[in-house]
Parts: structure tokens; sequence; C-alpha cells
């Protein structure tokens, strides 16, 4: 049956795989935020004897040194940088991991439509373990692939043709939703025919749309009228 909804003009009958970003997209970025802009200075002030701001600035400097890069994302590599356990770390503030107030509803819709769904995750594999765990995401979709299997962040074009040979969708039946800009981007330029980016990736924050691609604040936006 073709569901549409009215509101975006979205059909859902021309997709048949939808592959989702996990945190800010499914997952509430707060945690993440949390983790990197908080916790994980506090804990490096603690360690070196050093005031908050002075030990925001520096880890914001090791951060922006590998931005992009496969280490960015690496529990491990910030672990043996900072001498800071962050696997560790991630178990204790593992509270503040939880869907978006919409992710479940939309996943069961997908579900519902016979769609198939993959995570695609920049998320380290120490830290997507405990996040799986934690919310049981992996029981509402077919597979999930993160960017060390791949070997590349998902911003990178080199990341697309291996999620593509991995998975096996057709590029021009294919939904993807992020709520990173340069993700989407690598993405169009393989060929991602429906793409939207999702505005509010954090619970505390305000959306942040794009000016590049569609946004939507709320995953019930693509299925507020498709019922």
């Amino acid at each position: 049956m073709k569901a549409r909804d009215k509101k975006n003009g979205f059909d859902w009958s021309s997709v048949d795989d939808v592959l989702l970003d996990l945190d800010g997209t499914l997952l509430d970025r707060h945690f993440d935020n949390v983790f990197f802009e908080v916790e994980l200075p506090r804990r490096y002030a603690a360690k070196h004897g050093l005031g908050l701001e002075v030990a925001q600035e520096r880890l914001m400097q090791l951060y922006r040194a590998v931005e992009g890069q496969l280490v960015w994302a690496d529990l491990h590599y910030w672990t043996g940088t900072l001498g800071i356990d962050t696997v560790a770390l991630t178990r204790e503030l593992k509270h503040l991991i939880t869907f978006l107030p919409d992710a479940q509803d939309f996943l069961h819709h997908l579900r519902s439509y016979g769609k198939r769904v993959s995570i695609v995750t920049n998320a380290h594999t120490s830290g997507l373990q405990i996040k799986v765990t934690k919310t049981g995401v992996d029981q509402f979709v077919n597979r999930i692939v993160n960017a060390f299997e791949i070997g590349h962040l998902k911003m990178h074009p080199e990341f697309w043709p291996i999620c593509h040979r991995l998975i096996g969708f057709d590029p021009k039946r294919c939904l993807y939703i992020d709520d990173d800009e340069a993700c989407l981007t690598a993405a169009q330029q393989f060929g991602l025919r429906h793409l939207y980016h999702r505005s509010k990736s954090s619970s505390q924050d305000p959306p942040q749309p794009s000016s590049r691609f569609a946004s939507i604040e709320s995953l019930q936006e693509l299925i507020a009228s498709s019922s």
C-alpha cells in the first residue's frame, strides 16, 4: 500500500532502504555533549590540577586536531591520549543514553511499512556496544554499520561505496537521515536520493536547521499523515 506524508510530500513507496544515523538522530546527543564537553574536561582538569575552562579549551584543541579522522571517534585513542578510561566513563554515564522522544515510534512505523532499516554510525565499537545494550536499538533494525568496520568516517566519500557493498541498497530508493551536514553531503555525492537533516539532535538544545538539506525537527514529520 502506498503511504504518503502529505505535509512533506514524502512517498514511502519510493523507498526500500532506510539508513539512520545513531547519535543525534535516534539517540539523544545530550549524552555525547555531556561526555565530551563537560565530564571528560572535568576529569582531565582534576587529573592535571587545571581549572575547568582551561581543561575544556585544551580538549577542544585536541578534538580539532584530529577532527574528521577515524581516531576522532575512537574511545581507545582518547583513553591513551588523555590517560582517562573513556569506555569506563561511557558506562558511568550510560543513564544519559536514551532515545530521542520520537525515535522508537518512527522505528515501529518503518517496521510496519516493511522497510529494511540500517543504522550507519561513526560511534566507536566499544561505545556502540554500551549504547546498544542500554537502549536495545538493535532490535529495531536489520543491521548496524559503524565507521570502524569500514575504516572511514561517514563524512568521507570512501565510506559510502563500502557501506553500499555491505548493505546492498539502491541509492535511488534509499532514505538517509542524519544530523550532520557533512555526512549528508558525502551520501549525496555517492548518489543517495532521499536525504533529510535532523535539526533537533539533543533534547536539551534548540533545533539547528540546515541551509543545505531539507530539515526535520521531529521524525514524526515523515509519518504524520502516512497511515
